[in-house]
């Protein structure tokens, strides 16, 4: 990819017609060798390094730049000097794995929640993450860099519309204040989990119509309710519980 085009790849809209998006710093572009080993789509990257890397040993084809370049390049502030463009992934839908639990998120917002959220998913593992319309882009730079290379491990689906779900999903479970309670044995046996919008949550009526089942997480009701990804943590965490 010519670098006018990279350089592109900070806009979604040019990330959907050019269908790539960037990965900056060491530590992702590391997360992103090891994917390869489990998931031949990620071979198709490009690598863009100044001289303090050009002896980086890579899959993929690397082409030096100057420190001028990079930094024009980069989104970051004080680049480190390495990332790779790659290719978005395609068709996550049909790669499917029977028994995997599934994390629905309305119209998330907040990048860093996003970020936050694909590692936990990645750290348990056998998690997919679908976003309804209207969430935050999964790869925006932002969200990229906070999933800690996260983002190469969860199988993600974008514009998914609440009205799909039970379709896919017969047993659907929400976090909603005055549901029951998350440590209900019961809580581990829905299909797909939903989590509603940082400020506004999930309208009453969609609920209604998927027949979710309401939990909440307990606490001491000082405030009003957690942080997204906060509750998200949880959430997993109590899945994969004993």
């Amino acid at each position: 990819m010519k670098l006018d085009d990279v350089k592109k790849l900070h806009q979604k809209k040019y990330r959907q017609s050019l269908g790539h998006f960037l990965v900056e710093g060491e530590h992702l572009v590391l997360e992103l060798e090891k994917a390869v080993t489990n998931n031949s789509h990620w071979k198709q990257a490009q690598l863009f390094v100044t001289s303090a890397y050009e002896s980086w040993h890579s899959p993929w084809t690397k082409q030096v730049i100057s420190d001028r370049q990079m930094a024009q390049l980069a989104d970051t502030k004080t680049p480190q000097g390495i990332l790779a463009v790659v290719p978005l992934p395609t068709d996550t839908r049909s790669h499917s794995v029977e028994g995997e639990k599934v994390v629905y998120l309305h119209e998330v917002q907040d990048p860093g929640n996003l970020g936050t959220i694909l590692r936990t998913l990645a750290w348990f593992g056998g998690m997919r993450c679908l976003l309804s319309p209207g969430s935050v882009d999964p790869y925006n730079p932002k969200v990229v860099r906070s999933s800690m290379g996260a983002i190469f491990h969860v199988p993600i689906e974008t514009d998914v519309s609440l009205n799909t779900l039970a379709g896919r999903y017969p047993d659907i479970a929400c976090l909603d204040i005055g549901g029951d309670a998350l440590t209900q044995p019961d809580f581990r046996n829905h299909d797909c989990y939903l989590f509603g919008n940082e400020a506004r949550g999930v309208p009453t009526e969609a609920l209604a119509r998927l027949n979710a089942h309401r939990y909440t997480i307990p606490g001491a009701a000082a405030i009003e309710s957690l942080n997204l990804a906060s509750a998200v943590n949880m959430a997993v965490y109590e899945l994969n519980r004993g």
